[in-house]
């Protein structure tokens, strides 16, 4: 088991701040199209982070033309250039989830003042 940990403490980034659910990130995300590459920026609200150590994962939802669009990206892929966090969200639950029936103001997570 020991093997197993160190491998995957060597996996980890340390570079990304720390991200709750309720934050609102930006996640700066590279891309492949053929031979090139370029990043894009997918910023949303963090719904759910689920996972620990080097297989954690968060999930960020955001509108898209009056559609949710949720999308899950791994915490310490070498595909996420940056990780911003916008505003702290504040939530009293782990996993977000009654966001998705909510629709305008109904769907805002109030803003942490003091942090």
């Amino acid at each position: 088991m020991d093997i197993i940990k160190a491998i995957e403490q060597e996996q980890i980034r340390n570079d990304l701040p720390k991200i709750n659910v309720g934050d609102t990130v930006q996640v700066h995300y590279r891309i492949i199209e053929g031979s090139r590459e370029r990043v894009q920026v997918y910023e949303g609200t963090v719904i759910k982070i689920q996972g620990g150590s080097s297989r954690q994962a968060f999930t960020v939802r955001r509108l898209s033309y009056g559609v949710g669009v949720e999308r899950t990206f791994l915490m310490n892929s070498p595909r996420i250039a940056n990780l911003v966090v916008t505003r702290k969200g504040k939530v009293r639950r782990s996993k977000l989830y009654y966001i998705r029936d909510r629709q305008g103001k109904a769907a805002k997570v109030k803003e942490k003042t003091n942090y």
